[in-house]
């Protein structure tokens, strides 16, 4: 078992401080209306840096922590790169030939090789657990708690604590991850977060740029009757300003899941976030 340090207290209140308490929320409750119409209950967060300003559906659910799922990889990138299980955005891990999918339909990009910057474009999770084993459980931890990523606890398997294990991490936490790694100030090297910043670009147009990562995870590991969550955490970059955003709502059914983008960049354009006809 890894023994903790005491220095978690430290980037712990680092973190807390930067989540941005004194500054002014906005609650949105027309946007439950557009969840409901989606057919999906959840919580939208978004961060106007700019404006300093905190707007949010269901304020609670914000707060509430989740299994972070496949949006994790963002992490899981930066841990690869400085602990040396992969070089670069571009090396190869070999496909061992084990055919994978989706609610038991074959994902094609998923059974092929894979490089740090293709697992996150496709959400590759074999290739993100092989590089977890590479940094192994000790040097995780230690990361996981210089950065106060979310509980910091990863039991539950090295390969798995993010899929059904311990961790867990709420929207608000999300945002604050997210904004550290826009801003270079989590403890990785600047190498690393520019390469995780380049890689979780998933639109790139001239009036916006969009990083994003998606998430499906089971709440099944403790109650087998929760549904599936789905996340969309990410950051866009428009007119000279930033927002940053953290979404999940529960998965009763699967086509659930195709929802999370479409019901996220509707609202952040409501909000002037993204533009129009985006």
């Amino acid at each position: 078992m890894i023994r903790r340090s005491p220095s978690w207290l430290f980037f712990a209140l680092i973190a807390f401080s930067s989540l941005g308490h004194s500054t002014s929320w906005r609650d949105h409750p027309q946007w439950q209306s557009s969840f409901a119409r989606a057919g999906v209950k959840g919580t939208l967060l978004v961060y106007d840096e700019k404006a300093d300003v905190w707007h949010v559906s269901d304020a609670a659910r914000s707060r509430q922590a989740f299994l972070p799922a496949s949006t994790f990889k963002l992490f899981n990138a930066l841990v690869a790169l400085d602990s040396g299980a992969v070089k670069d955005e571009f090396e190869v891990i070999r496909w061992d030939g084990k055919v994978r999918g989706l609610k038991d339909s074959p994902v094609a990009e998923w059974n092929r090789d894979n490089s740090l910057a293709s697992g996150m474009r496709y959400s590759t999770v074999w290739f993100y657990q092989e590089v977890a084993r590479r940094a192994g459980e000790q040097r995780m931890q230690q990361w996981i708690d210089k950065a106060g990523y979310g509980n910091r606890d990863i039991s539950g398997g090295i390969d798995t604590f993010w899929l059904n294990g311990a961790l867990r991490i709420s929207a608000e936490q999300q945002i604050d991850f997210l904004r550290r790694l826009a801003d270079d100030k989590l403890p990785f090297s600047p190498r690393a977060q520019e390469i995780v910043r380049r890689i979780s670009i998933t639109e790139s147009a001239p009036a916006y740029v969009l990083h994003a990562k998606t998430g499906w995870g089971t709440q099944a590991a403790q109650n087998k009757t929760n549904d599936d969550l789905g996340w969309y955490v990410g950051w866009v970059e428009h007119a000279g300003r930033r927002w940053f955003f953290a979404m999940n709502i529960d998965l009763p059914a699967p086509d659930d899941a195709a929802k999370r983008m479409p019901l996220t960049k509707q609202l952040l354009t409501q909000l002037g976030a993204l533009p129009q006809g985006n």
